[in-house]
């Protein structure tokens, strides 16, 4: 039995010494790393999406569903790039009233909810990765002002949050944050992952030479959203009784295991840098 838990613990730690050093790596190596990075993990976390929602009897149109997501990553970085202008956003718009159209000719039993989560999976997964280009890129006309430390400062207070509220949680968690959904939390661990991040996220604002309260602002944003995206992906398993997403990572389980919480804080972390400067 210790041989096998010996064994489980070194694969889980290997796949996350790998994972983290592929992320870093793509995040820091250039702006198309980060694209290509950001690539991988919206097929990734949008495939595992439309698989549990297969899982309810919801036949998600897959392919063009993918293709979405994908077109809004690529979009949002040729936008940050100064590729092209922000108002080629706006061929999102009708681009995704296509799965309307795409429908009337699948003849399925349940149409409503195969358009709602096709496009549910692309504002879930795509829409945050794709904002965090203009987070860490900057188009001052032929220069292109790459910042990649905000983005991995982004992530690295994601996993930061989520280490001390286990730990926290593990040490002292009596009172549970939400039952119904994931038993284990707490709401000490939630507290404690929250001032553990905004501490972190200090000593990143001294480090990178910004606004302390900003930073700790930050830290405290990208905690709680970050929780909030952990409960909701632990709902959607529940719902349909399986334990991971997926199985990208060995002992780590797959996309959305890995990136729940990054998903639903990008959106509030990245509005609040725009609005304090960070």
């Amino acid at each position: 039995m210790s041989r096998l838990l010996n064994r489980e613990l070194g694969v889980r730690t290997a796949s996350g010494v790998v994972f983290v050093a592929v992320m870093a790596g793509g995040i820091l190596w250039s702006p198309y790393s980060l694209l290509v990075l950001m690539l991988v993990v919206g097929a990734g976390c949008l495939f595992e999406f439309y698989r549990l929602a297969g899982l309810r009897g919801v036949e998600a149109q897959l392919g063009y569903g993918q293709f979405l997501g994908l077109a809004a990553v690529g979009l949002g970085f040729s936008v940050a790039m100064g590729t092209i202008g922000p108002v080629w956003l706006l061929a999102l718009v009708p681009a995704a009233f296509v799965v309307f159209a795409a429908e009337l000719y699948r003849d399925r039993p349940t149409p409503i909810e195969n358009i709602a989560v096709t496009l549910a999976g692309v504002l879930y997964t795509a829409a945050p990765l794709a904002l965090l280009f203009p987070l860490g890129i900057e188009a001052r006309g032929d220069l292109i002002l790459y910042r990649p430390l905000v983005v991995l400062c982004l992530v690295a207070l994601v996993w930061t949050n989520d280490v001390g509220a286990y730990l926290v949680g593990s040490l002292v968690g009596r009172h549970k944050l939400f039952e119904r959904i994931s038993p284990k939390k707490s709401w000490e661990g939630f507290a404690g992952g929250v001032v553990i991040a905004m501490g972190v996220a200090l000593l990143m604002g001294r480090w990178l030479g910004g606004s302390p309260a900003a930073w700790c602002g930050l830290g405290a944003v990208v905690a709680v959203a970050g929780v909030l995206g952990d409960l909701a992906e632990s709902l959607f398993k529940r719902s349909v009784g399986v334990k991971d997403s997926g199985r990208m990572m060995p002992g780590h389980g797959g996309f959305l295991d890995r990136f729940d919480a990054l998903l639903v804080a990008a959106p509030f972390a990245v509005c609040y840098c725009i609005v304090f400067g960070i």
